[in-house]
């Protein structure tokens, strides 16, 4: 029962986020007379699907982690000139992606990852619209005994405004700021009486359960509060908070990146399909808008990640279509081919050091271990 209250969850979030992903390639894509083959929700063998009048089979497919637009002309293994380009009739090269100019192939390719924000925002404005926003203040309303917060100078009543020259509005951001950076020194700039003072203050490093039996290294500061603000926002104003949650999203996400390239923030914290799956079941467990918030979050993850520079991700050849725009010609065949088995290879390092994070959350690396030693 407990994996079927995390694999139903899982597949909701991550059907809703690939399908508005794809859909963006797709909807631009016709916007440009690109004629698209197929319009798949998953990978391998096709589970059901139909034809549409213009030729596109919409299908659901077997593996549910992903999905894909394949348009006329590209090539399923990295460049998108087809081989066949010289047999084309005038009807296939006017529908043919490849034909197209450098500047409409960016705009398909770069659709996806817009609309996975353009969800995101619709996502948080929704549930900010009609169930609430909350907004817990980062004032200190209690500070522990010889805590990090207590030996570094702060007092009950002290509202946090920034930490490192970062702005904080709400005690999520400085939980999530302390939080990825234990052991290491930070500036914080506190409200009291009305005077902003500045305090040095290093988050305690302590270990914490990650509530799949396995414990990970955060920060501390010591502080507690209760000043909690919840009401619903109207229409206009909802829609303006989930751009500015959405791009609040996307600056954590890079902070957090960043703190793991400089070694401040382990990569185990790094989570994969499973682990995914394991937060979706316990998040839906706590109501629909919880859901729905983490599919919002989900999806700014999946836009911004497909914008990196990597070949076999969009952002790859994005990449080589600004090379192209610059150069007046694409790049080589041969090169675009061994970007692409370049990036397929970082890709798929990366999914197996995600889901080996997600064994090791979930005991089974342990659970081997232990039959062979």
């Amino acid at each position: 029962m407990d994996v079927i209250n995390s694999i139903w969850p899982f597949l909701v979030v991550i059907t809703v986020i690939v399908f508005f992903h794809e859909l963006g390639h797709y909807w631009v894509a016709k916007r440009n007379g690109v004629h698209v083959e197929v319009f798949s929700i998953g990978f391998g063998r096709e589970l059901f699907g139909w034809n549409d009048r213009s030729g596109t089979r919409w299908k659901v497919s077997l593996l549910p982690l992903g999905g894909y637009v394949k348009m006329f002309g590209q090539s399923d293994t990295g460049p998108d000139e087809d081989q066949q380009a010289t047999e084309w009739t005038a009807e296939q090269r006017a529908g043919a992606f490849p034909a197209k100019s450098v500047g409409q192939r960016f705009a398909i390719v770069v659709a996806g990852p817009v609309a996975n924000f353009i969800l995101s925002i619709v996502l948080f404005a929704g549930v900010f619209a009609f169930v609430g926003q909350s907004q817990t203040l980062p004032e200190a309303t209690m500070v522990l005994e010889d805590s990090a917060a207590e030996q570094g100078g702060v007092l009950p009543g002290d509202l946090i405004v920034a930490v490192d020259g970062a702005p904080i509005s709400r005690f999520d951001e400085l939980q999530f700021q302390v939080s990825t950076s234990p052991g290491v020194p930070m500036v914080f700039e506190i409200l009291r009486d009305g005077e902003t003072i500045t305090l040095d203050i290093t988050p305690e490093a302590v270990m914490q359960d990650d509530g799949m039996g396995n414990e990970r290294e955060v920060g501390r500061l010591g502080i507690s509060t209760d000043k909690v603000v919840f009401e619903r926002i109207p229409p206009g104003e909802a829609l303006w908070a989930g751009v500015v949650e959405t791009y609040t999203w996307c600056a954590r996400i890079f902070d957090f990146l960043g703190k793991i390239f400089s070694g401040t923030q382990s990569s185990k914290d790094l989570a994969g399909p499973l682990g995914i799956a394991d937060m979706s079941g316990s998040v839906a467990q706590h109501g629909f808008a919880n859901l729905v918030l983490f599919m919002a979050i989900l999806s700014v993850n999946l836009g911004l990640i497909n914008l990196f520079p990597v070949p076999m991700l969009d952002g790859g050849h994005l990449m080589f279509y600004v090379i192209e725009a610059v150069r007046g010609r694409p790049v080589g065949e041969r090169a675009q081919e061994y970007s692409f088995y370049v990036g397929l290879g970082l890709v798929g390092a990366l999914f197996l050091f995600v889901t080996f994070n997600d064994l090791s959350r979930l005991g089974v690396v342990d659970f081997l271990t232990g039959l062979v030693s």
